[in-house]
């Protein structure tokens, strides 16, 4: 009996055993199984993860994502937050339509290169920033349009009734309101958006000769002139502006040849230039610069020069590498615009000039310098660059923020053009704008 009982008790442990084993052997191996599944997940979530990371890095390289992100800035509205702007304030004089709005029965005045005028007074009435309490304003703007005037003749500005109408509107606001005497008009801003700003005249010598009208000499001038050394013209506060180049205009251009496109066009230029420097009216046009580019450059296969114009000019530019900007009358042109805007590198010659906001706007790298005098070389000067750090200045080129400093928009978007005027008249101020946040 005792020996079949442990026989028994034998068998019994036996199976449990067995049992025990069979339990721990399913259980590792689930344990196996759980602990591949799990490495198995985290090799696949790594894997993935290496996939669309490489996959961005091929399929958007900067161009194609400075491209894209220009149909952001361009929808994009800061209405409800300026920014660094918060505290500014401006007044905007209601005047009689005869100083403003009646010049926009002609559809030109809104569009051409001295538009800043009216697209900066549209921005501005829809602005956060203006104020209808005087009392609390930092500036009182001024809206006369000088520059819609054209000329029956040959269709371009003229300005010839600008002071008279400048002087107009200053004694209506000096007469109306209390705010002129008080500061004896150092709080009020003009535009002057023409060939040399505030001397309100198209020719140099003439503007030099006539200098800035006694009326305007403690306001603020936002003026296209302007130059690094001593000029009558911009003896007045003043801050220098961007020319007018319609963004709805770049947008489409840009929608079908984006910056990163092919650019099958070396050195490009399209514009007046004269056979013969001293045209009819006595004078050296473009002092000879715009001459001598024809002269010693039209032949050679590199350079695309053209004479007359050309309904579809900036596609033109947003195929080129280079796009010469000489200077014309004045230092000036809107081509500094719609290069930077287009994505071809500007080549500026215009000695002296001092470029629109160059606290947002690197000048230096994103463009090429070229001297007057140096004109002539300006093959040799290309190649070099070309050479060199080409791909480095369009790289700072394509920058959407660089584009969108230089465009006046309807409305005012961050970091645009009448944002940057307001930045600048802010930091005129003896106290900072910078909001508390």
């Amino acid at each position: 009996m005792l020996e079949l009982k442990s026989s028994l008790k034998s068998k019994e442990f036996n199976v449990k055993m067995k049992l025990m084993n069979k339990h721990n052997t399913t259980r590792i191996q689930q344990d196996k199984t759980c602990c591949f599944f799990t490495y198995y997940k985290w090799f696949l979530w790594l894997c993935l993860s290496l996939y669309f990371f490489t996959s961005y890095l091929i399929t958007n390289d900067p161009q194609d994502t400075i491209s894209k992100s220009n149909v952001v800035s361009h929808s994009f509205s800061t209405q409800n937050n300026l920014g660094l702007l918060k505290n500014l304030k401006v007044f905007i004089y209601e005047l009689p339509s005869k100083y403003n709005k009646d010049w926009l029965l002609n559809e030109r005045c809104k569009t051409h290169l001295f538009a800043s005028e009216v697209a900066i007074h549209t921005a501005l009435l829809k602005s956060n920033v203006r104020t209808f309490d005087p009392s609390e304003a930092d500036f009182f703007f001024v809206p006369v349009y000088v520059s819609c005037n054209f000329s029956t003749v040959n269709g371009f500005p003229a300005i010839g009734h600008a002071r008279a109408l400048i002087t107009s509107a200053v004694e209506l606001v000096s007469t109306e309101y209390p705010f002129w005497n008080r500061s004896r008009g150092s709080n009020h801003v003009f535009v002057a958006s023409h060939d040399f700003g505030a001397c309100f005249h198209t020719l140099e010598d003439n503007a030099v000769k006539d200098g800035i009208p006694r009326i305007l000499k403690n306001s603020i001038v936002l003026q296209t002139f302007g130059v690094e050394y001593k000029h009558p013209c911009q003896e007045v506060q003043n801050v220098v502006i961007p020319p007018y180049v319609s963004p709805e205009k770049i947008w489409r251009t840009l929608e079908k040849a984006p910056v990163n496109g092919r650019r099958d066009i070396w050195a490009f230029f399209r514009g007046k230039m004269e056979v013969h420097p001293k045209n009819v009216s006595g004078r050296f046009y473009s002092k000879r610069v715009r001459t001598e580019i024809w002269r010693k450059f039209n032949g050679d296969r590199r350079f695309y020069l053209q004479r007359h114009r050309f309904t579809g000019y900036q596609m033109e530019i947003a195929r080129s590498v280079f796009c010469l900007c000489p200077l014309g009358w004045a230092p000036w042109s809107p081509r500094l615009v719609e290069s930077v805007a287009l994505g071809c590198v500007p080549v500026i010659i215009a000695d002296g000039i001092r470029l629109p906001f160059s606290s947002a706007v690197k000048w230096a790298e994103i463009s090429v310098t070229v001297a007057e005098k140096d004109v002539g070389k300006l093959d040799k000067i290309l190649e070099r660059v070309a050479a060199t750090n080409l791909t480095l200045i369009q790289r700072n080129l394509w920058d959407p923020k660089t584009r969108r400093a230089l465009l006046f928009n309807s409305e005012i978007q961050e970091g645009d053009a009448t944002w940057q005027v307001l930045l600048s008249l802010s930091q005129k101020l003896g106290r900072s704008m910078v909001s508390a946040e």
